[in-house]
């Protein structure tokens, strides 16, 4: 059986698990009233790094979410990085609560990975977007010429972008990727000259790998 915590998380899961456990140990032999802070850096390592199995649609024309989270913003903008061109942005903000695992939103094949050190401003923020250490990853579809764009953002208490991959690795639908490590936002950009309908609005919560962004009319 899996157990369901993220293997992009073994090094904290280690660095302060370990000492949690002892402390709980030693707290209920020694200081019975100390045991709840322990209990409680636990269970927030373990509830961070957790990562639950999925049911992911399938369909080359469905584009799904990347991220457990709230749509922060659904704008238009100018990706000038891979797509350069006008596209449609959809913003994901992740709290510390939600699963931080992200995953691939189409069946595609990653032409394009670049990462940008920047400042560590709040993942709700709008300068965050231009600012903010991310890593973009172009992805091209599978069976179409339709390329889009997937940014991970570094929150102001995220500070480790994981990004599981390389130039020509192909992904399936719903497939992990990687993780922003504590609090973070995450982007989707589909070009203009794509027929996007979106099906998602602005304060919605949405699941990685579940909820479905919107579809690609032919």
């Amino acid at each position: 059986m899996r157990i369901p915590l993220t293997k992009y998380g073994i090094r904290e899961l280690m660095l302060f698990g370990v000492p949690c456990v002892a402390g709980l140990g030693l707290s209920f032999v020694l200081l019975p009233w100390l045991v709840p802070l322990p209990l409680f850096v636990l269970a927030f390592i373990l509830n961070f790094f957790r990562d639950p199995d999925r049911d992911i649609p399938q369909g080359a024309d469905l584009v799904i979410s990347p991220a457990d989270g709230t749509v922060s913003h659904i704008v238009p903008v100018f990706e000038d990085n891979y797509l350069h061109c006008h596209t449609t942005k959809i913003s994901i903000f992740m709290s510390v609560l939600n699963v931080h695992v992200n995953r691939v939103p189409v069946h595609g094949r990653v032409e394009f990975i670049k990462h940008t050190k920047g400042k560590f401003l709040d993942a709700r923020d709008n300068e965050c977007f231009s600012s903010n250490e991310n890593n973009l990853m172009g992805l091209s579809l599978m069976g179409s010429h339709t390329k889009i764009v997937i940014k991970q953002i570094a929150g102001r208490i995220a500070k480790r972008i994981v990004c599981a991959c390389r130039v020509g690795d192909v992904f399936q639908q719903g497939q992990r990727f990687g993780m922003i490590k504590f609090g973070s936002r995450v982007e989707v950009f589909v070009p203009d000259s794509v027929k996007f309908e979106v099906m998602v609005r602005v304060g919605e919560k949405v699941t990685a790998g579940k909820t479905i962004l919107g579809k690609i009319r032919k």
